[in-house]
């Protein structure tokens, strides 16, 4: 199966989404990523050549995964882009996956929420739409658990490529979500799960 990954900023297909496409991958499927936004305002530690860098990043930490595609959007207009939703929907049809993991609607961040919308409004039927969870679960109500215990080094590590971006803050709460998961699942200490 042809898997598409879509995050709205250079790292977050790292942050909710890693996890699920490391076992999809294991499992013999085809990993298509993709990164709407140019990342620009996420101006933590660097601040020439962001986008730059954070390209650099994002092709640093999914490369395990695959090579990410860049729409190229600036980072914080997603929503007043009068382009997006028609470059998003011929992106999606001309891949034609047979599965789409992107942000959920009730996501917190601004181009998140927007980059759901138009992702889901342009797969309609056509596609299957699964939704990955909000930073520390924030509105989000989960329906699928995925054990992600065996690649969570992996994640940690691709994470920790978006240094520009101070990961250690991202991966600590991330950890922590991903732990919390794996807890209302019964699983034992040191165990992981993304939903």
């Amino acid at each position: 199966m042809n898997i598409l990954a879509i995050g709205a900023h250079p790292d977050d297909i790292e942050i909710f989404m890693y996890g699920l496409l490391a076992i999809l991958k294991k499992n013999g499927n085809k990993i298509i990523t993709c990164i709407a936004t140019d990342g620009s305002e996420g101006k933590i530690s660097v601040k020439k050549n962001l986008v730059k860098i954070r390209e650099e990043e994002a092709i640093s930490g999914l490369s395990k995964l695959s090579i990410p595609n860049f729409l190229g959007f600036k980072d914080g207009t997603l929503a007043a882009s009068k382009s997006a939703f028609q470059v998003i929907g011929e992106y999606i049809h001309n891949i034609k996956p047979n599965l789409i993991i992107t942000h959920p609607p009730e996501d917190y961040h601004s181009d998140h929420r927007s980059l759901s919308r138009y992702v889901t409004d342009s797969s309609g039927f056509y596609f299957p739409v699964l939704y990955s969870e909000t930073l520390l679960g924030i509105n989000f109500s989960p329906d699928f658990y995925f054990d992600i215990t065996p690649f969570f080094k992996e994640k940690s590590d691709a994470i920790l490529q978006h240094k520009s971006q101070q990961p250690e803050k991202f991966l600590k709460a991330i950890k922590l979500s991903n732990r919390y998961r794996s807890a209302q699942c019964n699983a034992p200490n040191n165990n992981y799960a993304e939903v």
